[in-house]
């Protein structure tokens, strides 16, 4: 069945969706009421639509400015650096942070031909350098794997000169994990025990 076959392959190319799981998602499909599927299909596509980043921090946001960037409670002199929308949420479960956010979007990675030019770091030294209230700190908070090290190392050696103090998380975080798989716990020691690079 070309259909059923067609929508299998479109579900695969979800990030951590092998075959089997995408066959048993294409089955639920298939036996999910009409009602419920044409619901499902209305709030990818309304997603799609409706969400744009945030043109401070470049977060997922409905609006021109995101939650985060437009909370007057917020430090704005401490700004922790993520590879994903999603590693934010993981940073705010844990209550320890009260500053804003910036989203690289990706990680420099020589080996898949992705540059700093790829990933929004231009865009993070325009911020600095143009924001209406001193940056004491840089949080480095990319992925603890290969691409994340490299990204928060050129990172490092970018920001000493702009900004006070540069540190990166703790490595209480295991080698090699996603932040947004992590316990609170985890993430709490590891933004307490940041160190300075």
């Amino acid at each position: 069945m070309q259909s059923l076959d067609r929508l299998i392959r479109a579900l695969r190319r979800m990030p951590g969706v092998g075959p089997r799981q995408a066959e048993r998602f294409a089955a639920y499909f298939l036996r999910a009421p009409q009602g419920e599927v044409e619901e499902f299909v209305a709030s990818v596509i309304g997603m799609k639509q409706d969400v744009k980043l945030c043109s401070v921090c470049y977060a997922y946001s409905e609006k021109e400015l995101c939650d985060v960037c437009a909370d007057p409670d917020r430090d704005p002199g401490s700004i922790c650096v993520v590879e994903d929308p999603q590693d934010i949420e993981a940073i705010e479960k844990t209550g320890a942070f009260k500053g804003l956010y910036h989203v690289l979007h990706g990680a420099i990675s020589p080996m898949e031909g992705r540059g700093a030019e790829h990933v929004k770091i231009k865009e993070l030294l325009h911020r600095l350098q143009n924001s209406k209230v001193p940056v004491q700190e840089v949080i480095i908070a990319t992925d603890p794997d290969t691409e994340g090290e490299t990204t928060a190392m050129y990172l490092a050696d970018l920001l000493r000169d702009m900004v006070p103090h540069v540190s990166r998380i703790g490595y209480g975080v295991p080698l090699g994990g996603d932040l947004d798989y992590l316990d609170e716990m985890t993430l709490l020691y590891s933004l307490k025990g940041r160190t300075k690079i």
